[in-house]
């Protein structure tokens, strides 16, 4: 949409439909819904059955109001002049919500209207075909429509749509103009920061994707929200996605894009729509209800309510964050979480978690597809995305909770409880003798079955009776579960445990989530993953999924190799079989270190048992080096007093765990830190898990023992060991404690301005 002076606005018929058609409570209910590819792969199987003649995904165009619509009605057969709508679903189909059908419907609808005049045809069969992917049965309802009344209902729709559909493209010319000329909030740039927003500014022009390694020092937040911003216009972006692994970098992004607005000239308008989204858990008003009209009273006529909540938020002047929402909702009455979803489609800018665009159920890949949006992804702390994106695809199943909830389970769900009990019995009896995790190479027969029975007659009860806890887990459990199940392959692995009687577990875990992760880069304009520790690219672009062409850019550091003093240690060795005797060497280097140059130092170990033995070491040896120590499942609190002592005049050796809460995301500039000991390679245990790991790794990358050891391990120990220098005016020593670290493969790994360059 370029502007009103266009004779045609465009809009999706989905979009149109759900803006437009919307009415009464909001209510998500107990409906499983299947998962993106049981959706399609149910599609695929009806239009399969249609026979000759039958065309699927029919494209649909036609102009009405002076709005371009399009759409791709499911199927059309033209012969029988038959259009037809598929929904895939799990379980009764009485289940699914009015409101709901209303919506599918009137989508159904616009497009026979579309059909009619595209085709010239007076009248036109429209079925609206429901489909169980558990049961393979489908439902249809069916009628008979003439292209005038069909033609008049889509008129009423794109009636109550074009006011803001020229409201939106004018939004989108002040938008644009305004970020063409968007000035930096600062007089210069900081060292390299110029080099990082050019980059990131080509990058988004071009539509590329770029792996991007940005050291510590350059102000990645501001270097990469300023240039992706200013490129938008010239890109021909609809939205930027600023996605992040940890909550506290989103406060960093929404404090970057007030700078921005605050440093444009007062007279003229901040036309950037921002928005935050948070997790359900932190934003819901009523946690106690469910979301649904009969439970929660902000879900009762939200859509009734929703058009005016709507036209505030988009007036905001400043941004969409989780209190202002809560502002706007309370005034309206309305769910602010909810609000959030909808805004998500009207905002310009989006701050988020990660899992908004790559979780299977994701907002935002969904509205990118369904929009056609050309979207600008930029991903912060990228380093941390294989993980985050292998939990996303992992779930685990527990007998345990099955059994638990089975002793006072309702009538009603008895039987399908009981069938689910006797499959863990068969999975048992074939598999439970090992006291050692076993890797199976195909889902349990019995299992996957029982479990849909389970999930349907755990659907059909909560539908009709109060929240039940219990039962609600157990249901989100199981649906978890089958999702995963129907796409197991190779990036996956099987795992059964059993920790005692009715103590067994079964989970899916990702290896390689770039299975799962192709389509939602394959689906953005460009794409940004940038971090302080991203090499080698190869293994971010294997493992994620990046496209072929994906780029790789190291920026060089703004510090310089004089700010820092590396230490080795080659007659210490930290492996397993070798950890008792590196205990007291260990305390020698720090305690000799810390008389040379007393101040606040971090100690990094690969677990908390090894900490504290070099702990007692060190006050046994020097106890007068004064110390403390990061304790297991500290509070925020408690995490925040452990770096408000940093701050204090006195330094001490601040013990903590490579991996964790203190070895990434803070900054302890001049003298808070001023050195680090990493007593580790950070290499993941050499166990059973690893190893299956390693091996599909070499299958599919031949590169197994890298991807699954070395370049994890020496992630974390840059990462920590780049605590120590965060500013140009910052001196400080690091002790790579083990000597591997030595060794020509691993200190490639590590970063080049720690040497001077030399390799």
């Amino acid at each position: 949409m370029k502007g009103v002076a266009d004779t045609s606005l465009k809009v999706a018929v989905r979009t149109l439909c759900e803006f437009a058609a919307r009415t009464g409570d909001l209510d998500f209910r107990y409906t499983p819904a299947p998962s993106a590819e049981e959706g399609i792969a149910g599609h695929q199987a009806l239009q399969a059955r249609r026979g000759y003649g039958y065309q699927s995904e029919y494209l649909l165009t036609g102009e009405c109001l002076g709005l371009k619509l399009s759409g791709r009605a499911d199927g059309y057969h033209p012969h029988k002049n038959r259009l037809e709508e598929i929904k895939t679903h799990r379980g009764d189909v009485s289940r699914i919500r009015e409101h709901q059908r209303a919506l599918h419907r009137a989508q159904l609808r616009a497009y026979g209207a579309l059909l009619c005049r595209q085709e010239n045809r007076k009248s036109v069969e429209l079925a609206l075909v429901y489909y169980d992917t558990g049961r393979d049965k489908e439902t249809a309802v069916t009628e008979t429509a003439t292209a005038d009344e069909l033609w008049r209902e889509l008129e009423t729709l794109c009636g109550l749509y074009k006011a803001w559909a020229e409201q939106e493209a004018h939004h989108r010319e002040q938008r644009d103009a305004r970020l063409a000329t968007l000035t930096f909030p600062f007089p210069e740039f900081r060292p390299r920061q110029r080099q990082l927003a050019e980059t990131v500014y080509k990058n988004s022009v071009k539509g590329a994707d770029l792996l991007l390694e940005a050291p510590t020092g350059l102000g990645k937040t501001l270097g990469t929200l300023f240039p992706a911003l200013m490129a938008m216009p010239k890109a021909g972006q609809d939205r930027v996605f600023y996605l992040t692994c940890r909550n506290t970098a989103r406060q960093l992004a929404l404090d970057g894009v007030e700078k921005l607005r605050l440093a444009q000239p007062e007279n003229e308008p901040w036309p950037l729509r921002t928005l935050e989204l948070v997790a359900k858990d932190d934003a819901c008003e009523h946690p106690d209800k469910a979301c649904h009209g009969d439970s929660c009273p902000l879900a009762k006529g939200f859509f009734d309510r929703l058009p005016d909540a709507r036209a505030e938020a988009t007036q905001s002047k400043v941004p969409l964050n989780q209190e202002q929402l809560a502002t706007i909702a309370a005034g309206h009455d309305i769910c602010p979480y909810f609000l959030a979803q909808e805004m998500a489609r009207w905002c310009d800018l989006v701050i988020g978690d990660v899992n908004r665009l790559f979780d299977q159920s994701a907002l935002l890949h969904g509205l990118v597809r369904q929009n056609q949006w050309r979207a600008g992804v930029l991903v912060d702390e990228a380093h941390n995305l294989v993980d985050r994106a292998r939990g996303m695809y992992s779930v685990r199943l527990d007998q345990q909770r099955l059994l638990k909830t089975r002793k006072t389970a309702p009538k009603p769900v008895k039987a399908a409880m009981d069938r689910t009990a006797r499959g863990w019995q068969s999975l048992v009896r074939d598999h439970g003798e090992s006291q050692q995790p076993v890797f199976l190479d195909s889902l349990p027969a019995q299992l996957p079955g029982a479990l849909q029975g389970l999930v349907s007659s755990l659907t059909d009860y909560l539908a009709d009776h109060p929240p039940d806890l219990a039962l609600q887990e157990l249901l989100f459990e199981s649906v978890a579960f089958l999702k995963l199940a129907d796409q197991f392959g190779d990036h996956s692995l099987l795992e059964f445990q059993r920790a005692g009687r009715g103590r067994a577990s079964l989970s899916i875990q990702n290896l390689i989530p770039a299975d799962f992760l192709t389509d939602r880069f394959a689906a953005a304009h460009s794409v940004l993953l940038f971090s302080a520790t991203l090499s080698p690219g190869v293994y971010y672009r294997d493992l994620l999924g990046l496209p072929e062409g994906t780029r790789f850019t190291s920026l060089p550091s703004p510090f310089s190799h004089d700010q820092l003093q590396v230490n080795f240690t080659p007659g210490i060795s930290t492996r397993q079989a070798h950890r008792d005797r590196s205990l007291a060497p260990i305390a020698q280097v720090i305690a000799r270190q810390f008389r040379e140059r007393p101040g606040h130092y971090l100690a990094f170990f690969s677990s908390f048992k090894y900490a504290q033995a070099v702990s007692e070491a060190l006050a046994e040896q020097a106890p007068d080096i004064p110390q403390r120590a990061q304790q297991p499942g500290m509070s925020r609190e408690q995490r925040r007093a452990f770096l408000a002592d940093f701050q204090k005049p006195e330094g001490r050796v601040a013990f903590a765990v490579l991996g964790g809460v203190f070895s990434e995301g803070i900054d302890l500039p001049g003298d808070q830190l001023i050195g680090a000991f990493v007593a580790t390679l950070g290499l993941p245990p050499f166990d059973a898990w690893h190893e299956v790991l390693k091996d599909r790794l070499q299958q599919r990358f031949g590169a197994g023992y890298d991807y699954t050891y070395r370049i994890p391990g020496l992630q974390k120990v840059a990462q920590a060991a780049g605590r120590v220098i965060r500013t140009p005016d910052d001196r400080g020593v690091i002790w790579l404690i083990d000597d591997r670290f030595l060794q020509p493969p691993v200190r490639r790994l590590l970063p080049d301005w720690w040497f001077n360059g030399e390799a």
